[in-house]
């Protein structure tokens, strides 16, 4: 049992870390960091999960809903940056909790965060895909739109009754941002950055262009008390408003884990520690800069597209078009605007998906050095210095999902992942001021044990929300990802062997 938990050693990954040229690249400074954050926070999650988390859940308080998954955020980013300063090497979550609490943990926390980084790209692949098709119809007309066949996986089917083949354009665009990632990601970032800038503008403007169509009475009251009987979605489905969590403050909180989706990407900053330079500096800079300013811009954003249309609207039109469709409906004269939002939409989930690709393969990466998944995840281009054959292997494996499986299906499964790793995160930063006290912390998590704790807590009360059916996918990948740990990992691990010695 004891061999479950062997730990890497601390001096072993500072060892790693310091050998950059024999690896990854060292390209990244402080400013690309910040917008590499940006670029993986701001897409799907804002402009998607408001208006869903809004309509379904938390009313107009869905500004509330925001601050406490940022409250949550902050308090499990202020670990990961103690982290990152510590141990600047490729891995994440992964990393930290092999070096705290032993490789069956790590283990646990490499396999869950393929849920998301890979399952992620495969949903917003999926957003990116029906978002092409809205600009498409916006400047050219309805008949230059993909057909549904070839935009949708086999199991949906349109309200003229036709099935979906395949989602041809996610696949499109997870392989154009995967070769581009094989070409470096120093590269990738300047991409990222031009992306970043664009959809930032977008927001901020329309920030400043709605404040003025604010209707104060969608604003009360601010929380939504439970409304007696049941609406009927545009999909069909119902939504029972006596349901605990729909509205009043269990709304509040459901929706909070809904919205979490939104600051996903905060700790893909930390998987390209062994890509930065001056890691212990510029690593917190990064994690938690790009999670302040996004947080301002949640606040604000969601505040203004609560004021602008009534939370009820987006019951039936909650989908991937709400904020278009706020801004055609209320905001007279700015119907230029909605075509702006859809570009920035569509360049805010290319940068996602550029981000979630990065980190999967990073992780990898690291468990491929470590001997727990076999070395082509770790093979490097002779010209490139990127794990190529790894981004190529999870090419295939996300676009699998993006062209044959609706994102309905992976959604929550991503937020779920990421609060799970969070909670090991912060509880790491416990184990290891414990464990290693006088090691070098170029950054230090204030107020230990309680900041860890409170985000450990914030993070679990999250999940609860999220509902008992996340849980069961969760069990069942976890079960899968057993199997191999058992089956190839005990096997090929490095660590293990040198504890053998």
């Amino acid at each position: 049992m004891g061999k479950l938990f062997v730990k890497k050693p601390i001096s072993l990954l500072l060892a790693e870390a310091s050998e950059s040229e024999k690896g990854l690249k060292r390209t990244l400074g402080a400013g690309s960091l910040i917008a590499l954050g940006i670029g993986a926070i701001i897409g799907a999650g804002l402009f998607v999960r408001t208006a869903a988390a809004a309509g379904q859940h938390a009313g107009p308080a869905v500004t509330i809903s925001f601050i406490i998954a940022a409250i949550g955020c902050a308090l499990a980013g202020l670990c990961y940056a103690e982290f990152a300063s510590m141990i600047p090497i490729a891995g994440s979550a992964y990393t930290y909790s092999y070096a705290t609490m032993g490789e069956f943990i790590a283990w646990i926390i490499g396999w869950d965060l393929v849920l998301e980084y890979a399952l992620g790209a495969a949903t917003v692949a999926i957003g990116w895909s029906q978002y092409l098709n809205k600009l498409l119809e916006k400047v050219f007309g309805p008949g230059f739109a993909i057909p549904y066949e070839w935009s949708h996986s086999p199991f949906e089917i349109s309200d003229a009754g036709v099935h979906g083949i395949m989602n041809i354009p996610a696949v499109f665009i997870l392989l154009l941002l995967s070769l581009l990632l094989i070409r470096g990601i120093e590269g990738s970032a300047i991409v990222n950055n031009i992306i970043v800038i664009t959809k930032v503008a977008i927001v901020i403007l329309l920030i400043i262009l709605g404040w003025q169509f604010i209707n104060p009475a969608n604003h009360t009251p601010f929380t939504i008390p439970a409304d007696a009987g049941s609406v009927t979605m545009h999909n069909g489905k119902v939504v029972n408003y006596a349901d605990f969590w729909f509205h009043g403050i269990p709304g509040v909180l459901r929706g909070a884990g809904v919205v979490f989706f939104a600051f996903i990407g905060f700790d893909a900053v930390s998987t390209a520690a062994q890509e930065t330079k001056n890691p212990k500096r510029n690593m917190p800079v990064g994690i938690l800069a790009s999670l302040a300013i996004c947080t301002v811009l949640y606040i604000l954003f969601s505040y203004v597209l609560t004021g602008i249309a009534p939370y009820q609207d987006f019951l039936k039109q909650g989908g991937e078009a709400s904020v278009a469709y706020a801004i055609d409906t209320y905001m007279p004269g700015y119907q230029w605007l909605s075509t702006f939002v859809t570009v920035a939409i569509l360049a805010g989930f290319s940068s996602v998906i550029l981000v979630m690709l990065l980190g999967q393969t990073r992780v990898f990466y690291s468990m491929s050095n470590d001997g727990l998944v076999p070395k082509v995840f770790s093979n490097l281009h002779p010209k490139f210095r990127t794990p190529y054959r790894s981004q190529l292997l999870f090419f295939v494996f996300v676009s699998l999902f993006a062209a044959f499986v609706p994102d309905s299906v992976v959604g929550d499964m991503t937020s779920i992942g990421t609060l799970f790793a969070f909670v090991l995160v912060c509880l790491g930063v416990i184990v290891m001021r414990k464990t290693n006290p006088d090691l070098p912390r170029a950054f230090k998590t204030p107020a230990v044990p309680f900041v860890p704790i409170l985000g450990a807590i914030f993070c679990l009360t999250m999940i609860v929300s999220l509902g008992i059916e996340n849980w069961a996918r969760l069990i069942v990948w976890l079960l899968i990802g057993f199997a191999i740990y058992f089956g190839y990992s005990v096997k090929n691990s490095k660590a293990r062997k040198m504890n053998q010695k």
